[in-house]
């Protein structure tokens, strides 16, 4: 009944900075707006993400992914471990990305991931899969 995922929305206390982690950092694309709301279209060219600025950023609650009801983490997936090791250098350099650990193996591998915040607090997590040889 369902086949995949129509966009995702995350709401963001830093609009402009969260654009420039997903279009200056990640390389996406942006697709777009509404000035009113506000809210910013931005897109990798296969998943489309609505970043919807807080109302009140000063007051806004931070997500704590122990105690809140809501979106964990985003997992994007990525072509490489070269990749996974390009994107944590260029997080290094990036103001406001928080890196909770750099790229690992996710158990006994052979799967390598990476859990970084973007600049409003949003989890995000990169992850490689190897093809199975």
């Amino acid at each position: 009944m369902t086949q995949g995922i129509n966009h995702l929305g995350l709401a963001v206390s830093k609009l402009d900075q969260s654009v420039r982690f997903f279009t200056d950092t990640l390389g996406w694309q942006l697709k777009g707006g509404v000035p009113s709301y506000p809210a910013k279209f931005v897109s990798d060219g296969k998943l489309f993400i609505t970043l919807w600025q807080a109302k009140d950023p000063e007051k806004a609650v931070a997500f704590n992914r122990k105690t809140n009801i809501g979106l964990h983490h985003l997992a994007l997936t990525v072509d490489s471990f070269e990749t996974l090791d390009l994107l944590h250098q260029r997080f290094v350099n990036t103001p406001g990305v928080v890196i909770e650990f750099a790229p690992e193996l996710n158990g006994k591998g052979p799967t390598k991931h990476m859990m970084i915040r973007e600049p409003s607090g949003n989890r995000i997590e990169f992850a490689h899969n190897p093809p199975k040889g």
